[in-house]
This record gives structure tokens, C-alpha cells and sequence, in this order.
């Protein structure tokens, strides 16, 4: 018997497909069956293949994202559908969800993430419990940090945004890294995405820059729960991790 949790790809791009595809089938007990960039091929197919998860992006051909979650929504109530989208603004998360998708994932994510969310979602298949109750929205700390950072302004497709998500979860992994951030937190994410230190370092600063610009620090200020910033006032690199990481902390978050 196959245990292969299987999926289908509706990316925009064949790179995408093609890259998100390498990442999938590199674990052991995932598999791509079908991938492509056309939606309105891509739901008679999901019909025929029957996935356990579908993976796809906002921005299509043929149909939008939101029209594609809720054809397949409605030919299938127990697929899993993963959102991975360049597209990523508060309205996006929340539409996407009401349209009935499990996750919401901005892009960049690194590999392992997403495969982490694929097992996640068959793990808790398997292991949710017989109920006549309505299933709650898993928001995953992915998600938490990517909503703050939303809120706060900070754009998805700069490279600062996926650096300092990325040491937000180690800090909330181990929080002593926020002490040694620029012999261990920057050499560490520069080598998960193949850059150097200083390079993470100046981009994490310019994402920072990007969020105070745009006038974002009430919005700070109210994530946080204090009013730490006033004025043109803005953290270093370092304080801005350890703000969020501990608000993931507070709130029961971790990186599993």
C-alpha cells in the first residue's frame, strides 16, 4: 500500500512547478502526481487524480485562485488546500481562507517549511478526532510571523522578509541566538539561502526601514501590546526579532 501523501501543484509558473516539484518529491513519503499553470485544466484533474493536497497560487490562468479553492472545495470537502501565493496582503489571507483553503503561505518559503506543512496537514488528517463540530483554521507560526509583517508593512517579495522570518523561528527555536546574532543568527540564514552575513544583515535592515516608512508603527505598537516606538524611532535588527520572536513565545508558538 502507497502511504505517499500525494499532490497536485497549480503554480503560476512552470519554474515554480518545477522547483516546488524537486522540493515535494525529496522527501520520501511525499509525491507530486501533476503539476501545471492552467486552472481551468487543473480541476477536472484534481477530480480525476484525487490528491491528498493541492497547492496553489493566487495569481493564474484561466480561473483566480479564490474561484480554484472554491471549485475544488465543492467536488471535495477533505482535500487539503495549501495557498502559496507571491500575493500576500490581509485581505488575500483572509479570502482565501473563507473561500476554504487550510493554509495561507507567502512566498519566498524554504523548502523544508513547506514540506513540513504538507506532512502537518496529513498528520492531522489522521489524527483528528470523530466530531460534528466545524474545524478551526490551523494558523501555523509561518503564518503568525507572515501576518505580522504584513500588518507592519513589510513587503514579501524584498529579501529582508523571508531573512527575518527566518530568524524570528530560530529565535523562537533557541531565543539565546538573539545574543550572537552577528557571529551565529546571520552566517546561519546566510547559509540557508546561500548569501553571505552582511548581506542578510543589510537586507533584514532595509525590510525594518521599508515597515517605519510607511508609517506602520502604530500598527507595531498595537502587535506588540505597548507602545514601544514613537516618532521616527525604529528597533535594530536584533530588537525587532526578539520583539516578535517573544510575542510568538507568549503566545505558545514554536517552530514544529
Amino acid at each position: 500500500m502507497d502511504d505517499k501523501v500525494k499532490v497536485f501543484l497549480l503554480q503560476d509558473t512552470a519554474e515554480s512547478c518545477e522547483e516546488l516539484k524537486a522540493a515535494i518529491n525529496s522527501e520520501s513519503n511525499l509525491e507530486v502526481i501533476y503539476d501545471t499553470t492552467d486552472a481551468i485544466s487543473a480541476i477536472p484533474l484534481i477530480a480525476e487524480k484525487r490528491p491528498d493536497v493541492v497547492i496553489t497560487e493566487l495569481v493564474l490562468k484561466g480561473y483566480d485562485g479564490l474561484c480554484v479553492i472554491d471549485k475544488v472545495r465543492s467536488m471535495n470537502k477533505n482535500v487539503k488546500i495549501v495557498v502559496l501565493s507571491s500575493l500576500c496582503s490581509e485581505d488575500a489571507v483572509k479570502s482565501s481562507v473563507s473561500a476554504g483553503a487550510d493554509y495561507f503561505i507567502a512566498k519566498p518559503l524554504s523548502a523544508s517549511a513547506l514540506k513540513d506543512v504538507i506532512i502537518n496537514l496529513r498528520n492531522k488528517e489522521q489524527n483528528k478526532r470523530v466530531s460534528d463540530s466545524y474545524e478551526l483554521h490551523r494558523v501555523t507560526l509561518e503564518e503568525k510571523i507572515s501576518k505580522i509583517f504584513i500588518n507592519v508593512g513589510i513587503p514579501p517579495h524584498i529579501k529582508g522578509y523571508a531573512f527575518l522570518r527566518e530568524g524570528v523561528k530560530m529565535a523562537v527555536e533557541d531565543p539565546n541566538v538573539i545574543n550572537n546574532i552577528t557571529k551565529q543568527l546571520y552566517p546561519m540564514i546566510g547559509e540557508k539561502y546561500n548569501t553571505t552575513p552582511s548581506k542578510v544583515e543589510r537586507a533584514i535592515r532595509h525590510a525594518i526601514e521599508v515597515a517605519w516608512n510607511r508609517g506602520r508603527i502604530e500598527n507595531i505598537n498595537n502587535i506588540l501590546g505597548v507602545r514601544a516606538y514613537v516618532g521616527t524611532e525604529k528597533p535594530t535588527n536584533g530588537e525587532f526579532i526578539a520583539l516578535i520572536a517573544d510575542k510568538m513565545l507568549l503566545e505558545g508558538a514554536n517552530a514544529t
